[in-house]
């Protein structure tokens, strides 16, 4: 054995696995195992579609929201100069249509295709070593960009922008929220909440109301910035959601639409980060549009996250896998409703007896469904009242719409995306590959539902 070796640490890759090995056994003597895990019967644990009051209702559209993000690195003469492409895509799919066409013999692709309008946000923003000229830094650029992107985005063109929907969530924040720091590095004072642009009573620095979402926090000086493009990305998804609501409330003509769509995000119905505080504002205005929906119109609003990827899906897939190594312990056309105690003992660990999942970050409620066909779906529905959202419960009545979301799931889920839905799977690829940049479509498209339904 050459002393190179020895140089160039070859030689210790095997002892360096030994080593690795036996603190993984010694390890493995400490760590605690979940003592929970046994054969279930799950047809006695789920509830069972067929048991269910069925219902005629059909939506008439679907709008599904997803997003995506790259980064690239840019030559402008510093390491590292990184900036950050984000999309997020709302696709509507007109079921009307899709409806019409599914009585003919052959179905026209062509037709097919204009029954799916997809519609993309799309933005730059800026990392490590990236300023725009007038800023001092990269941060204070990302700031700027992340202000003006919510004033470009209305979905009708007499509504509030996006800006607006976020700046009315924010005032809650305001009434209610514990203080940050001012952005800006030379100033210790805390972070003035207002609307708009204004200034620092401290350091005069400029201030925007965006700041209160301390995105730019997440900003890597010195290297890669992809949480803070992925945090982006998840908080425009769930401020496109709210926008869209309220947009519809907004235009009286088009408000009776949302009885009749049913909205579907990609992942859960919770924010994170930097940004979670907004999950409480979102709760009370949920629940403030669906009560006004209800009175005027006697039912809920229906709003759906799919989950893709992640504990939970890893978990449903365990637990249809009997111990024999047989698939199909999930009946077929059942759902789980999930409470806390069984989140806590099979999926998050958490033995402190106050502990709630997501209690103050989330503003829906998990499912496992399995579809018709056998897909699985993990799924969250939104609450929009105190009893609903109460996880240590688990009761048909806190999950609302859940016979129309069942049925509704057993026509959507996709082959194309292993545990998820068609309209996610065409938001998905919108957002990938945007060919709608900017795009309006909802004027459009609420003038011919409202032509239609007057017609019959």
């Amino acid at each position: 054995m050459s002393d190179n070796n020895f140089v160039n640490g070859q030689s210790y890759e095997p002892l360096r696995r030994l080593l690795s090995d036996s603190k993984i056994q010694e390890l493995q003597t400490q760590i605690r195992v979940n003592s929970n895990i046994e054969e279930t019967n799950w047809n006695e644990q789920t509830i069972k579609l067929q048991d269910l009051e069925q219902s005629s209702w059909q939506p008439k559209l679907l709008i599904a929201i997803d997003g995506d993000y790259s980064k690239s690195i840019i030559q402008n003469g510093y390491p590292g100069a990184e900036i950050g492409y984000i999309t997020v895509s709302t696709v509507v799919i007109l079921l009307e249509k899709v409806r019409e066409l599914e009585k003919e013999q052959f179905v026209d692709p062509k037709k097919f295709r204009e029954t799916e309008q997809p519609t993309s946000i799309d933005s730059l923003f800026v990392g490590c070593n990236v300023v725009l000229q007038g800023e001092d830094c990269a941060k204070s650029s990302m700031r700027k960009i992340l202000y003006d992107e919510l004033k470009k985005v209305q979905i009708f063109g007499e509504t509030e922008t996006m800006l607006d929907t976020y700046e009315y969530l924010l005032k809650e924040r305001v009434a209610s929220g514990r203080p940050s720091k001012c952005p800006h590095d030379n100033c210790n004072a805390d972070y003035e909440f207002n609307i708009g642009e204004y200034k620092c009573n401290t350091c005069n620095g400029k201030l925007y109301s965006t700041d209160a979402l301390r995105l730019h926090e997440l900003l890597n000086s010195s290297g890669t910035s992809g949480e803070m493009y992925g945090q982006i990305k998840e908080t425009f998804k769930k401020l496109q959601l709210i926008h869209l609501l309220r947009s519809f409330e907004q235009q009286p003509k088009y408000f009776s639409l949302l009885r009749d769509i049913a909205f579907f995000i990609e992942g859960t119905l919770a924010v994170f980060s930097t940004a979670s505080w907004l999950a409480k504002p979102i709760r009370t205005e949920l629940e403030r549009l669906n009560t006004k929906v209800t009175e005027e119109f006697g039912s809920n609003l229906i709003i759906l996250g799919i989950e893709r990827t992640g504990s939970f899906v890893n978990h449903f897939s365990q637990i249809d896998v009997m111990q024999n190594g047989s698939n199909n312990n999930f009946p077929n056309q059942s759902a789980f409703l999930i409470a806390n105690k069984y989140i806590k003992e099979h999926i998050v660990f958490n033995e402190h007896p106050e502990y709630v999942y997501l209690e103050d970050t989330s503003f829906g409620r998990k499912i496992f469904y399995k579809t018709k066909v056998g897909h699985r779906v993990v799924a969250s529905i939104a609450t929009y009242n105190n009893y609903q959202s109460n996880l240590e419960t688990a009761f048909p009545a806190q999950f609302p719409r859940l016979v129309e979301i069942l049925q509704l799931l057993d026509k959507l889920v996709s082959n194309r995306y292993e545990n998820s839905v068609t309209p996610l799977a065409t938001a998905h690829a919108e957002a990938a590959i945007p060919l709608n940049l900017g795009k309006s479509i909802f004027d459009k498209i609420a003038r011919e539902i409202r032509a239609n339904s007057n017609n019959k």
